[in-house]
């Protein structure tokens, strides 16, 4: 889920301050310690140039010994037993042992080994508080400024989502522009959301005279291409009716009566596509059973000359309350396809209370093509002059209009298997 600008801005500055927060107190212990290691080198190595020096003018100077210091000398005689096996064998320099508290300092020379045993005392406590002090004094002010810019940037963007939440609110069909005119814009909106507003006040004029349109389209399509189909069967009605007709012309006027049922069917079809999803087409109380028997009287034609049995099998077909039409197309393309791509062996319409199963012998589609089957314009085999490539295209987008999910199971030269649910 998608969270708001100004969550995602608290969300940024919060982790601005804690990575902030992060690399200062990791720069201070580095830091620090480097410091720390370079002064007690510093001053253990003097210490140590001036315990050799009075050593050289008395061999009886005793070692330095104070309250966070300790000193041991290895001569090549016996070693004092408090000083650590392990640290007998330290090369010279300084060795910082935190799990002990303690840091050795090694100065290695031909008159002898001598070993500081270092102690935390007051300075040191006083730079470690001293540390943590600025560490604490930096993450604070981090904190603060952090803040005061959010704050800032929270301020800059809420004309933005004033602005969103009145377009959101709009209806394409007649936007409240005035909503987001000069005048009615928060006092502290920037020149950005102005000019953001002026572009949504222009985009809502295009697009509520781009609905106009498509509604009058709608609206005068569905007029006038219904007037010629109905003077078209009509026609075919009366000339089929003449007992004078020949045969063969009788055939040419039942195709051209089914042509004209599809092509009313289609546009049908088309026409509940373009509307808008809020304006409910017609719709009426059928039985599945009719619309099966009615399609797979209509194709037919399409099996004469080939040996494809159709049977159909009725587990229960339900009464819908939908358009019928709707039903009519998606079911008629997907049995079209089965009696054009099956040349042999059968098609199955097995009807159920939650749906519709198509089952054919034809010549299957392999992964590639099945996942592209439901593409606009697309035909596996641009050779064959049958259909345009927008049936089963029609068909998804129908069955998403009205929740009758279609899906194609697919396998080359076993055939093709082609579902509608019924679960809206």
């Amino acid at each position: 889920m998608a969270h708001g600008l100004h969550r995602q801005i608290k969300l940024v500055f919060i982790l601005h301050a804690l990575i902030s927060g992060l690399l200062i107190a990791g720069g201070a212990v580095v830091l620090g310690l480097l410091v720390r290691h370079a002064v007690l080198d510093h001053r253990m190595q003097a210490e140590a140039d001036t315990f050799w020096t009075q050593r050289a003018r008395n061999p009886d100077h005793p070692l330095p010994m104070t309250s966070t210091m300790e000193s041991f000398l290895d001569t090549g005689g016996r070693l004092d037993p408090a000083l650590p096996a392990d640290v007998r064998d330290m090369s010279a320099g300084l060795h910082w042992m935190p799990l002990r508290h303690t840091t050795f300092y090694v100065d290695r020379r031909p008159e002898g080994v001598v070993y500081f045993r270092l102690t935390p005392g007051d300075v040191e406590l006083a730079i470690l508080l001293t540390g943590l002090a600025c560490l604490l004094l930096s993450m604070l002010t981090i904190a603060v400024i952090s803040w005061l810019s959010y704050r800032t940037s929270k301020r800059l963007v809420s004309p933005v989502s004033w602005l969103a939440n009145v377009v959101a609110r709009w209806d394409p069909r007649a936007p409240d522009t005035e909503a987001i005119s000069a005048t009615a814009l928060p006092v502290d909106s920037g020149r950005e959301v102005r000019s953001l507003a002026r572009a949504l006040r222009g985009l809502a004029g295009r697009v509520e005279a781009f609905v106009a349109r498509e509604r009058d389209f709608t609206r005068d399509a569905s007029h006038e291409l219904r007037t010629p189909l109905t003077v078209i069967r009509v026609a075919t009605d009366l000339m089929l009716a003449d007992p004078s007709a020949s045969p063969q012309a009788q055939r040419s006027l039942a195709r051209v009566q089914r042509a004209g049922r599809d092509m009313e069917a289609v546009i049908e079809a088309f026409l509940i596509l373009a509307r808008e999803a809020e304006i409910a087409p017609q719709s009426e109380e059928f039985d599945v059973m009719d619309v099966v028997h009615h399609e797979v009287d209509r194709i037919q034609p399409l099996l004469k000359g080939k040996p494809v049995d159709v049977t159909i099998v009725d587990q229960g077909g339900p009464r819908l309350y939908a358009p019928p039409n709707v039903l009519n197309v998606m079911l008629g393309n997907l049995l079209g396809n089965a009696a054009r791509f099956t040349e042999s062996g059968h098609i199955e319409v097995r009807v159920s209370p939650d749906g519709i199963e198509v089952r054919d012998t034809g010549i299957g589609m392999d992964a590639g093509t099945l996942g592209r089957a439901f593409d606009p314009f697309y035909r596996a085999d641009p050779e064959r002059e049958e259909g345009k490539g927008m049936g089963l295209s029609i068909v998804r987008r129908l069955g998403e209009r009205f929740g009758w999910p279609v899906q194609l199971f697919s396998e080359p030269g076993k055939g093709t298997t082609a579902t509608i649910r019924f679960v809206a």
